[in-house]
Parts: structure tokens; C-alpha cells; sequence
């Protein structure tokens, strides 16, 4: 997790944020403990209240289950409910002035699927050097 706290959000909100991102890419799978309130708070000098917080909309959002004495853990189903939150938001909130600016511009699909392809292409190029 990266130390940098920006002031356009809370910092529990900000953490919240972090640990989803984890959750979604990968890196914190189902039946994975989070790190102890104690320990990201003593890590990143937060207030361990402002950790709880965080975490405890976590389990608000039943993506983490808090098992007394043993910690925090992610629930198995939390990725797939994650994603289709995220997916869900994305094309209520984000879609929308994405297609609007994509019509301004003049866009074809065709174009786009273009570029999507040659992205692809030179990623693939690029992973194919570095193996």
C-alpha cells in the first residue's frame, strides 16, 4: 500500500479505497486476513480509529468479516461482488461523459476497437521482450 494520503478525501475513505483496489485486482483474495488495525495504523501514522472506520465499512459492504480475537478476513464472493458494484458504477457515473466526450471527438467504433487492438498488440510485444 502506498503511504500518500491526498486531502480531497478522508483518509478512511482513502484506505477503504486501497484495500477494495486490492481486493480487485488480486492481491487480497477470499480467506486473506487484513492487516491488524494496530499495524497499518502504526505503518502509515493514522489514528486507529480512522483505520476501524475504514474497515468497518468493509464489513458494512459484506466484503470482510471481522472474526472476534482473529482479525479481519475477506469473504469469499467479495471480488465477483466487488466487480459488478464497480462495473455497475462505471457505466451509471463514468460511461456516460466518456461516451459523450467520444461522440465530440468524432469517434468511430471502429477507431476505438483499432486502438484497443494496437494497445493490445504492443503489450503483448512488450511482454514478449521481457520474458
Amino acid at each position: 500500500m502506498s503511504t500518500t494520503w491526498n486531502d480531497s478525501a478522508p483518509i478512511y475513505r482513502q484506505l477503504k479505497e486501497r484495500v477494495l483496489s486490492m481486493i480487485l485486482d488480486g492481491s487480497l483474495k477470499a480467506g486473506d486476513a487484513l492487516p491488524s488495525v494496530r499495524q497499518i495504523a502504526a505503518d502509515f501514522q493514522l489514528n486507529p480509529i480512522t483505520v476501524s472506520r475504514a474497515y468497518q465499512e468493509l464489513v458494512d459492504d459484506n466484503l470482510v468479516e471481522k472474526r472476534r480475537g482473529l482479525g479481519m478476513y475477506v469473504l469469499d464472493g467479495a471480488a465477483a461482488q466487488l466487480l459488478a458494484t464497480e462495473r455497475e458504477r462505471f457505466l451509471r457515473d463514468e460511461w456516460p461523459a466518456m461516451l459523450a466526450r467520444i461522440e465530440r471527438l468524432g469517434l468511430s467504433l471502429s477507431q476505438l476497437v483499432r486502438s484497443v487492438e494496437a494497445n493490445e498488440m504492443h503489450a503483448e510485444e512488450k511482454n514478449g521482450a521481457n520474458v
